[in-house]
């Protein structure tokens, strides 16, 4: 018997961990930042996929509005799964097979997530002043 690993993984949790992690206090306006947010209904084609309208600014947005998720045609557990698989270190070609995609559309899944992950990364050691930092730490060295 042969498991389909899509099918153990939850839409609605995988959608519910995005909005944690990407909005740990409330939803915030990707637009204009402000959290005057209300809910619109959920997404037609994804129906554990959030809508959200700002108050503020007007601005329609959804969970995955302004991710590495956002405007693909793989499912988001997809996406996670794909990631996980990553952190096993598998090829291509065994997440292809597990995910049951086409070789082509692993490799543009793992190249957009490294992608996000080095902003990310990077974004965060900005905002602490590490980058501000190693970049000012980028000239000739001297010797000790």
């Amino acid at each position: 018997m042969q498991v389909n690993i899509k099918n153990l993984i939850d839409d609605v949790q995988c959608y519910q961990t995005v909005r944690e992690l990407r909005w740990p206090d409330s939803v915030e306006c990707p637009s204009c930042q402000s959290t005057q947010v209300i809910k619109r209904g959920f997404d037609d084609t994804e129906p554990a996929r959030q809508r959200y309208k700002c108050t503020d600014c007007h601005k329609r947005f959804d969970d995955l509005t302004d991710t590495i998720f956002a405007g693909h045609h793989q499912p988001l557990k997809v996406w996670i799964l794909c990631l996980y698989f990553m952190g096993l270190n598998l090829s291509h070609d065994q997440i292809a097979n597990e995910l049951d995609v086409h070789r082509s559309d692993v490799q543009q899944m793992t190249t957009q997530l490294r992608e996000g992950l080095v902003k990310k990364v990077t974004h965060d050691a900005f905002k602490r002043g590490g980058v501000r930092r190693s970049l000012c730490d980028s000239g000739p060295q001297r010797p000790a």
